[in-house]
């Protein structure tokens, strides 16, 4: 018998290998290395044992970003959060998937993820970007597009077939993959920080 952070691993990886809805309690269970039973038995549901699984791999990637210096200003606290997100995202890319399936159904399950996770982390960034904005130092867009803009790059860092396909070296170092957060994260950043035409791109 798997114990548990095995179990809820495996879990994470059948879930955004497959989706919620086609990983059925079988699947799981012949993934997992468990009876047919087992989920209902330990977790209640396979409902259940997806939030057991989010509230695993999450929690466990909230804590390792790093939060801004204490008395950073707001430019250093965007450029950390951005950097710290993808940092994260290199380690747990299964996590990374599975928000992306997941964002793309209007289901309770994003509700959840939203109200329990991401608007929580959000709030620590948000105060920034809006004092950014009022002085001109970032372009005035809808906090949507700002976000999609930051989140959506993500695929970069975790759809491995495609990065290949692009011409990423099969085997990269886990040092090789923080060094390309850490250029995405400066790239997307200084886009959006860009010094000029800033109310030139807000109108748009």
């Amino acid at each position: 018998m798997p114990g548990e952070r095995d179990v809820l691993l495996r879990g994470l990886e059948a879930f955004s290998e497959l989706g919620y809805d086609r990983a059925s309690a079988r699947e799981l269970a012949r993934r997992l290395g468990v009876s047919h039973t087992f989920i209902n038995d330990r977790y209640g549901s396979k409902a259940a044992f997806w939030r057991a699984v989010v509230d695993a791999a999450l929690g466990s990637q909230l804590t390792r970003m790093a939060p801004a210096a204490p008395g950073s200003g707001d430019e250093d606290v965007v450029r950390q959060f951005v950097r710290e997100f993808y940092r994260v995202n290199i380690g747990e890319p299964h996590l990374a998937l599975l928000m992306a399936d997941e964002s793309a159904r209007d289901t309770e399950r994003l509700d959840y993820l939203y109200q329990r996770y991401i608007e929580p982390t959000l709030a620590l960034v948000v105060p920034s970007i809006e004092r950014l904005m009022a002085s001109g130092r970032m372009a005035r867009v809808p906090m949507d597009v700002l976000f999609f803009a930051i989140i959506a790059p993500v695929a970069g860092l975790v759809q491995e077939p495609f990065a290949r396909r692009l011409g990423r070296p099969e085997h990269l170092s886990l040092a090789e993959r923080l060094a390309r957060a850490e250029a995405l994260a400066g790239l997307v950043v200084d886009g959006l920080l860009a010094p000029g035409d800033a109310k030139r791109r807000s109108s748009v």
